[in-house]
């Protein structure tokens, strides 16, 4: 083999790198949380504490009330004085003391199915790997796993922007010779139903070989979801890139998302890789309360040598 060919395979090399262990890590910081009330008009919920002046609730929103007992009541405030509140809810009218409540969040009428308050999934804003068009609200970040061996960690500096970034956690090994990673998230379109926004990521990964060359590689992918707060449908496409070289051909994604309980949400991730004939599916659930998620999924390829029901997928995050 000659020298250029050698470099050509090298090159190749990379770029098979590129698309693989991106394509496995996918961006995966770029949204893993959120924090946003579904219909709200700012994105967030309106939160009042005893004491405060309160209005009646308008019609479609309801209160969900927190006593100092740790109970939840669901109703709409009717009228409101110093020391006392008067409610309208599923049971009849109630009145409470005003020393009783702990804290009163109003949140979009929607958000009550079957009196119980629905709260926003947490991790909304990413399917298993790869992120969909939704960002995470100004101030709100997340603490990820993934595999036990993977950390990661984001923070949303505006609306409009998150920063994330992460890095292998290998037992034994030095840092320099872990997988470190960042990853921005910038949204470009907001308009009803449709979420747009490009993701990257620059990816540091260790020289496995004798030449002490360590590449650079990375993606960069615009995602577009369609949905609701309870589903979404999302499109994506990347190239990924090793040094200087880019890849021919992109990675496209299609990914769904679909709420199934108060906690439980279908997710589905799918990718066509460059270079690679069989497309990749997976499948599987994510478990959550109003912080903290778990994801459990397969990952396949729909070929004949598909395993059924494919590669175990983990994962766990915190959103603050």
């Amino acid at each position: 083999m000659t020298c250029k060919e050698g470099n050509a395979a090298q090159s190749s090399a990379r770029l098979a790198i590129a698309g693989a262990i991106v394509a496995a890590l996918a961006l995966v910081a770029a949204g893993s949380g959120r924090c946003e009330t579904p219909g709200s008009p700012a994105g967030t919920s309106a939160r009042s504490s005893a004491g405060s002046q309160l209005t009646p609730t308008p019609p479609d929103s309801v209160e969900i009330l927190r006593t100092t007992d740790g109970s939840t009541i669901v109703g709409r405030i009717t009228a409101a004085s110093a020391d006392r509140l008067e409610l309208e809810t599923d049971l009849g009218a109630m009145s409470i003391k005003a020393d009783r409540i702990a804290e009163i969040t109003r949140v979009p009428a929607t958000a009550i199915k079957d009196g119980k308050y629905w709260y926003p999934n947490p991790g909304d804003t990413r399917l298993y790997l790869f992120p969909t068009g939704r960002m995470l609200p100004r101030g709100s970040g997340y603490f990820a796993d993934y595999y036990i061996f993977f950390a990661a960690a984001g923070y949303a500096v505006t609306d409009w922007f998150t920063l994330a970034g992460g890095a292998s956690l290998f037992p034994g090994v030095d840092f320099n010779e872990q997988i470190y990673y960042i990853a921005p998230k910038v949204r470009i379109a907001s308009i009803g139903d449709f979420q747009a926004a490009v993701g990257a990521m620059v990816l540091n990964v260790p020289d496995f070989g004798d030449d002490d060359d360590s590449p650079v590689i990375g993606l960069i992918a615009p995602v577009i979801t369609y949905g609701g707060s309870d589903w979404g449908l999302t499109l994506g496409a990347g190239y990924g890139f090793a040094d200087d070289e880019v890849a021919d051909k992109p990675l496209v994604l299609l990914g769904l998302d679909r709420r199934m309980t108060r906690r439980t949400a279908f997710i589905s991730e799918n990718w066509i890789l460059p270079g690679v004939d069989d497309p990749m599916v997976s499948y599987g659930v994510r478990f959550f309360g109003e912080a903290i998620s778990t994801d459990l999924g397969f990952f396949n390829v729909i070929s004949d040598d598909a395993i059924f029901p494919g590669l175990p997928f983990v994962a766990f995050a915190f959103n603050f």
